[in-house]
């Protein structure tokens, strides 16, 4: 297959379809006739789609966590848990880093060891190696919709037998779940992979089932501007649309200024339906996830409360359809079933206050989603430009050129050039641009804004204030002021 943004015939689907369902032995249990059947028995309270949809027209933010363990039984214990006492609106099943690279053999051996053990070995539920028998067993002991959330490049497999399963959401897409999190893949491949996703989607759409997919919106999770952010998951929702998928809610990672925050978010669900009405795909359903902090969290647990608290507040004010929750045990590493439902009720809690109340407009907030907006336009824009007006082509060219480049990434494929840094009221900025493609207008907005905190602090701007802001949050502020 090559690489464009072209829907997949379904010839050429099926016959990648052979392949993929034959590169492990787990891959035999899916058969197509009967993962229809069993989806159209999915009810509708139990169904991705329909859950977000209601909450969209009702105004309301759903909270959902991050979860998962190696063994079917535990894992089953700790989603019934995060439900019935974390009171969870949704809920995830984090899978595991092997089967993220799609080393299934040493899933085995940690399910081997975390039988032995007593406790999970894996940092996730194998989701491949459980199989269809293994996944329905899941989502038939909990009541709630059940999404997959991981970080796979090559995420074929996996969504095959997840969506046979009656997992009716998939995280992820051909950016966003390759360059933050792998070294050496290539964009052409992960996103001819995605395609697949998407396309496989898009096949159970036209057989009358609505399954959602969501971009990964924090991308690195650390200072990443909104306008990088935003048009990663403009162009994957575009990528989606393509490939059939009609119901996409597209994310973004807590930066930590509330007004920017709120514009974000905004600005996203706006730009991207402008972009898909653009683009012919206007019969997409929109919805939005706010990432509550991605970055290093206090130690201390009472501080940790406060971190989650302003997320899901940033989320409620934003409008967000969901919001992704995090646990005061963040800076010690998996969380507690018992610290993960914590902070879904404390999430809930703040949400529950601020029901139906939304940050006003004002010259602020205005400003922030025009800037947000024109640098969004800026960089996709070029993309499209580079592509000759194929976007997927054109995503790969951009990345090589550094036109669109991610904070922090490990991947050989990204340049690494752009630098961000706080403003003197904790949004953030370019620090420099790099290679992105910006007008002057809008390199000078974020240069001054940076200047400004300089003379507020009496220091030059330089690379020392990412530092700085990169550990200021786990050191109980937003920006990384000198002396603290």
């Amino acid at each position: 297959m090559k690489l464009e943004n072209k829907k997949w015939s379904i010839d050429d689907f099926m016959k990648t379809r052979e392949e993929v369902l034959s590169s492990w032995n787990t891959g035999k249990e899916v058969d197509l006739d009967d993962s229809i059947k069993y989806l159209q028995k999915v009810p509708k309270e139990k169904n991705f789609c329909s859950k977000l949809v209601y909450a969209k027209k009702n105004g309301i933010t759903l909270a959902q966590p991050r979860a998962g363990v190696a063994l079917i039984d535990d894992h089953i214990d700790l989603l019934t848990y995060l439900q019935d006492v974390g009171g969870a609106d949704l809920l995830p099943t984090t899978i595991d880093s092997y089967t993220r690279q799609n080393r299934y053999d040493e899933c085995e051996v940690g399910m081997v060891e975390s039988r032995k053990a007593g406790r999970s070995l894996l940092n996730g539920f194998p989701a491949v190696n459980h199989g269809v028998s293994g996944c329905r067993r899941v989502f038939e002991a909990v009541d709630v919709p059940l999404q997959a959330r991981h970080g796979t490049p090559d995420a074929r497999l996996l969504a095959e037998i997840i969506h046979a399963s009656g997992w009716t959401s998939n995280e992820g897409g051909g950016i966003s779940y390759n360059i933050p999190y792998a070294k050496s893949v290539s964009l052409e491949k992960s996103l001819l992979d995605w395609q697949y996703c998407d396309r496989l989607v898009g096949f159970y759409g036209e057989m009358g089932l609505c399954i959602n997919r969501e971009p990964f919106g924090p991308l690195t999770g650390t200072l990443v501007p909104p306008s990088t952010s935003n048009s990663v998951s403009i162009i994957e929702a575009l990528l989606a649309a393509e490939q059939g998928v009609k119901n996409i809610t597209v994310g973004y990672g807590q930066c930590g200024n509330l007004v920017q925050d709120v514009a974000a978010i905004r600005s996203l669900e706006e730009q991207l339906k402008e972009f898909l009405e653009e683009q012919g795909y206007g019969d997409v359903y929109i919805t939005t996830v706010f990432h509550q902090w991605m970055g290093g969290f206090p130690h201390d647990e009472a501080k940790a409360f406060g971190v989650i608290g302003t997320g899901a507040a940033a989320a409620a004010l934003a409008g967000a359809t969901k919001v992704i929750v995090k646990t005061p045990h963040e800076a010690f590493g998996i969380p507690t079933k018992e610290a993960n439902a914590q902070g879904i009720k404390a999430t809930k809690m703040t949400l529950n206050m601020l029901q139906g109340q939304r940050m006003l407009m004002s010259k602020e907030l205005e400003t922030e989603i025009a800037v947000i907006k024109a640098e969004t336009r800026c960089i996709i824009d070029k993309v499209y430009e580079m592509g000759n007006g194929d976007i997927a082509i054109g995503t790969v060219r951009a990345f090589q050129a550094g036109v669109i480049d991610i904070p922090f990434a490990p991947s050989k494929y990204n340049m690494g050039k752009m630098l961000p840094a706080r403003d003197n009221l904790g949004a953030v900025r370019y620090l420099e641009c790099g290679n992105v493609p910006f007008c002057r207008e809008l390199k000078n907005f974020n240069s001054k804004k940076l200047k400004d905190r300089a003379a507020y602090e009496k220091r030059e701007v330089s690379f020392q204030m990412t530092i700085d802001d990169i550990y200021a949050v786990e050191k109980g502020v937003l920006i990384g002021r000198p002396g603290i």
